[in-house]
């Protein structure tokens, strides 16, 4: 029986933040937009988003029609790829992990830039 690890917890945890920043992408929406377009007050979609609330799958796809989109589900087979990579992540030394959070916070900042010269183009 498979038991997820962490950062399979972590992902399933934020999936309705998640779909619903997706949905606001397509759709180029600001938190507001959304929220008057799904009859709900900002502060639900901001908690969602935030993974201070999680939803229940009727809500979720609530919020998601007004998007004029559908969740779907598919059941497949448990992937540890997740949880190999938490093992080899606490594995490493103090110094290895400093490095790692390193490299993990240069990427970030990258692709906030390229993200917001993106928003700034259009």
């Amino acid at each position: 029986m498979a038991v997820p690890g962490p950062t399979t917890q972590r992902y399933t945890e934020r999936l309705a933040g998640n779909l619903l920043r997706l949905a606001r992408a397509q759709h180029g929406w600001s938190q507001r937009q959304f929220a008057d377009a799904a009859g709900v007050p900002v502060s639900t979609v901001a908690r969602i988003e935030s993974g201070a609330r999680q939803p229940s799958l009727v809500t979720v796809s609530r919020l998601l029609a007004a998007a004029d989109l559908e969740l779907r589900a598919r059941l497949e087979p448990y992937d540890d790829h997740d949880d190999v990579l938490d093992a080899r992540l606490s594995a490493l030394t103090p110094e290895e992990h400093v490095q790692h959070a390193v490299a993990f916070e240069q990427t970030s900042q990258v692709l906030a830039e390229a993200r917001r010269a993106a928003a700034a183009s259009r």
